[in-house]
């Protein structure tokens, strides 16, 4: 981490056509994987989609996978279906987390959220069915040289940054911890299960598409992962403060509305965004023995800092 005193925001980086590019693909990928066809009777398919293509997104998981995959020389075509795995898990967690039981949000991005759009039960069918399919895909053979022994641990990996070590564990403390003080270490490790399990993972996943990835260049990618899992949730805690409802496409306000323990609650705006500059340099630092392949991560870290949605 920086001895600076004062750190600098970093300079501007041609990142967005990149992001562009992984929108992209990664969108199509979705829609080959995503189910096409149900029923009539019933609205599962169309609110999977719904939740997942309709409303747009900003697709920064699967970036992250692309990205870490550039960074190790990965074949390219392994990285669509760990891409969609992520967005996946992404998109069912805010499904879920977006329920009347759980946060009680009734926009997300931009749009009435799932249960708004369709009813609570198929919501809660929607979130179940993304999860197992994001599963089920990284098992597919898609003329890929990654053996049955390294996809089962890349499927580990997943889940543990899914369940009670990971998101589904963060959500339990965020749940409990409203209207409660938190210390600013006991607000970093909520994080790290709610927002940063789902990252590692993404960042993670794109490595392991190398099979010869290095232990150096592991446990580098994991500290630069780590870094940025908690620079992207102090992005988003101070952006619930100072953004607006149309840019951010959710319920501005919503964290202070609902009492919940965020960066800026505890340390403040300032110290907040000092914080999130801190992580941004550390990550970078992270990447000090890495080539110029990497550079997309790098790029990545200053795009969660300076992203104003």
């Amino acid at each position: 981490m920086t001895n600076k005193a004062v750190l600098s925001k970093p300079a501007p980086m041609p990142f967005a056509s990149k992001l562009k590019q992984y929108q992209q693909r990664v969108d199509s990928a979705l829609d080959y994987f995503l189910p096409a066809d149900d029923p009539p009777e019933h609205q599962l398919a169309e609110s999977i989609r719904y939740a997942v293509i309709g409303g747009g997104g900003k697709r920064i998981r699967p970036a992250m996978v692309y990205a870490a995959g550039e960074a190790v020389g990965a074949d390219d075509r392994a990285l669509d279906l760990p891409a969609c795995a992520v967005e996946m898990i992404h998109a069912y967690s805010l499904i879920h987390d977006d329920l009347p039981a759980m946060d009680d949000d009734d926009l997300r991005r931009g749009r009435p959220t799932v249960h708004k759009a369709f009813d609570e039960a198929t919501a809660i069918l929607a979130g179940d069915a993304l999860q197992a399919l994001a599963y089920e895909i990284l098992t597919e053979n898609a003329e890929l040289n990654i053996s049955a022994e390294h996809r089962i641990e890349m499927l580990r990996l997943l889940t543990i940054a899914s369940g009670a070590n990971g998101m589904a564990g963060g959500q339990a403390v965020d749940l409990a911890s409203v209207g409660k003080k938190l210390t600013l270490e006991q607000l970093e490790t909520m994080h790290q299960l709610k927002t940063g399990a789902l990252i590692r993972a993404s960042i993670m996943l794109g490595a392991m598409c190398q099979p010869e990835l290095a232990g150096e260049q592991q446990q580098a990618l994991d500290g630069y992962a780590r870094c940025i899992g908690l620079s992207f949730q102090i992005q988003d805690d101070i952006l619930d403060v100072v953004s607006d409802t149309e840019t951010l496409g959710k319920p501005q306000g919503s964290d202070a509305e609902q009492s919940k323990p965020t960066y800026p609650a505890i340390i403040g705006l300032d110290a907040s965004r000092k914080l999130a500059l801190e992580q941004h340099e550390a990550a970078l630092e992270h990447l000090a023995g890495f080539d110029s392949r990497a550079d997309s991560l790098r790029q990545l870290s200053a795009y969660i800092v300076e992203r104003d949605f």
